[in-house]
């Protein structure tokens, strides 16, 4: 893994300037759990070394996020998969790139349904989300915010 990135113009300051890392997961049983761990530790990287406020519920978000993306990419296509997290603005995005050129769809609601609802979970707590073909592929891109919205914390879990 490569370690947190600044992407922007020079002199910019830290909020307007992209934080990133990527991360290509090969395919053994540690690839969820590896990855939820480099999020976590992404965003702690952010706030240690760029000064950005970074909240417990966006740790637990992100985490989530990545959680279901990967797994979704680990089950459904062959090869590797590709992990970018970015922190622009307010925001952590967070993409997952796979080799099968089929487009995830989300199911409608069924709560007797077991499995299959991750798609659903991230579209329920990102702020913004989008499917795209790639050349080869698709890359799946979720964001939601780095801290809470005042009055949207969780209660009892104090931000980062």
């Amino acid at each position: 893994m490569r370690g947190v990135v600044a992407v922007g113009e020079e002199g910019a300051a830290t909020r307007e300037r992209a934080l990133r890392t990527t991360v290509a997961l090969e395919g053994d049983g540690t690839d969820i759990a590896r990855a939820r761990r480099l999020a976590a530790g992404f965003l702690a990287r952010v706030q240690a070394e760029h000064g950005l406020l970074v909240s417990a519920r966006a740790v637990d978000l992100t985490q989530l996020v990545v959680g279901e993306l990967v797994t979704n990419a680990r089950k459904y296509a062959a090869g590797p998969v590709l992990l970018d997290l970015c922190v622009t603005g307010e925001l952590v995005e967070v993409a997952v790139w796979d080799s099968d050129p089929v487009l995830p769809v989300a199911r409608a609601a069924d709560a007797g349904r077991v499995g299959q609802h991750g798609l659903e979970i991230v579209m329920a707590v990102a702020q913004d989300f989008e499917i795209q073909s790639e050349p080869v592929g698709k890359r799946v891109t979720a964001r939601h915010a780095l801290a809470d919205v005042p009055g949207d914390a969780l209660p009892g879990r104090p931000t980062l």
